[in-house]
């Protein structure tokens, strides 16, 4: 007997985080749970969507499906990565599916897809649009040494000059799309010149073509593509102009999306950056499930809200440890479900 239920939650975040197009004091996802333990989780960008109605309402649609089935095999998994459904709420399906299916084999998740196992994974820390000397130093008082700053503001060339400033850190940056090609030539080549050598989505997709003459003076620079790469279609679509990719589960659809994705990118010689949107560690699950098809991770999702919501993945600083019982996924703590969910 298969039972899924499906709330929406409210997760408070430890501060205002935003980005160049949309911020958020609260995220709201969808969480599925499958016969009152295996659970997914679904959520959407502050700017582009989908809203938590939107996913709500299609996770509803598949989880009816799913519930007339007396139970669930491998097979599943592909058939959830054919369902006609938000990428987010598939997502949410196919990692309560997957985690289901660990915890009744007794097996781990990767192993159930031929997956090397997790290790050594070291996340970035995103520290989003803002006052740049807060900023700054909020950075230098981080513990992680690993950091994202997200750019896209009017405020970038002050932040920029303050980025001296930092020490003892790796520095990422994102602008979302945020620059205009004469801007993003400039701030590639202000950027590189700090040693910064991952930038991500420099400007919005439609001047992507453009991206390797913008680099062309720093050969050093990765221009990673994240904003519009959404299925195996975009991959193909955008890889020839860019370094490297940003793979997240929530507008891919899953793990399953996910895997093909990685894969044709590192046969192609391309960087695999496996990325979330803000969620919890039962969103960032899958991504850690296919980590070792990766060379970044930028799964802090879970480090940018108030407390967690499961056990059995956590986060010590950038390291992302995976508990040897992960066999079913992340376990929720008590009452979340009545403390997180809204009507």
């Amino acid at each position: 007997m298969i039972k899924i239920e499906c709330y929406r939650v409210a997760l408070p975040l430890k501060k205002r985080f935003a980005v160049s197009r949309g911020s958020a004091n609260i995220k709201m996802n969808v969480l599925t749970v499958l016969n009152g333990r295996y659970c997914g989780e679904g959520s959407g960008s502050v700017y582009y969507g989908p809203t938590v109605d939107e996913i709500s309402a299609d996770t509803a649609c598949g989880s009816a499906f799913l519930s007339e089935l007396t139970d669930c095999d491998l097979g599943m998994l592909a058939q959830i990565d054919a369902y006609q459904l938000l990428p987010a709420a598939r997502s949410a399906l196919m990692g309560m599916v997957l985690n289901y299916l660990s915890g009744k084999s007794k097996r781990k998740p990767w192993e159930l897809l031929s997956l090397t196992a997790p290790r050594e994974i070291r996340t970035s820390m995103t520290f989003g649009i803002d006052n740049p000397e807060k900023t700054i130093k909020e950075i230098n008082e981080s513990p992680f040494p690993i950091i994202k700053i997200k750019m896209g503001s009017v405020d970038d060339l002050r932040l920029v000059d303050l980025m001296k400033d930092i020490r003892g850190k790796e520095i990422r940056v994102d602008a979302n799309g945020g620059w205009d090609l004469a801007t993003a030539d400039k701030m590639i080549s202000l950027l590189a010149g700090l040693g910064v050598r991952i930038i991500e989505q420099p400007t919005e997709v439609t001047y992507i073509a453009e991206w390797r003459l913008l680099k062309g003076r720093h050969p050093s620079i990765e221009l990673i593509v994240d904003e519009g790469l959404n299925c195996h279609e975009d991959y193909l679509q955008f890889s020839p102009y860019c370094d490297g990719i940003n793979i997240k589960m929530e507008k891919c659809g899953g793990i399953l999306q996910g895997i093909r994705i990685a894969d044709e990118a590192r046969r192609d010689g391309k960087k695999v950056m496996l990325g979330c949107m803000v969620g919890s560690s039962v969103l960032m699950a899958q991504a850690v499930y296919m980590s070792s098809l990766a060379d970044y991770w930028d799964l802090d999702g879970p480090l940018l809200l108030e407390k967690d919501i499961a056990h059995g993945i956590s986060y010590d600083n950038e390291s992302i440890v995976v508990d040897h019982l992960i066999n079913g996924g992340p376990t929720l703590f008590p009452n979340i479900v009545e403390n997180c969910a809204i009507h």
